[in-house]
């Protein structure tokens, strides 16, 4: 987990471009993707490699 990604680009799926409860992705410098909650854009972050990312979107798209 990392709290602090500064100058990092969030972005939300179009898909909930209407809706306030959503999570937000950040594709980071090292490879890495951040991932947070859109209604505390000042609280923790994940972060994923990869390879945990490419797992994670294989499960959800199951």
């Amino acid at each position: 987990m990392n709290t602090d990604l500064p100058g990092v680009n969030w972005f939300k799926s179009s898909y909930s471009s209407s809706q306030s409860e959503c999570v937000e992705v950040a594709w980071l410098s090292d490879g890495q993707v951040g991932v947070r909650d859109s209604k505390n854009p000042t609280g923790p972050a994940l972060t994923f490699g990869p390879a945990e990312w490419d797992a994670l979107i294989a499960s959800v798209h199951g």
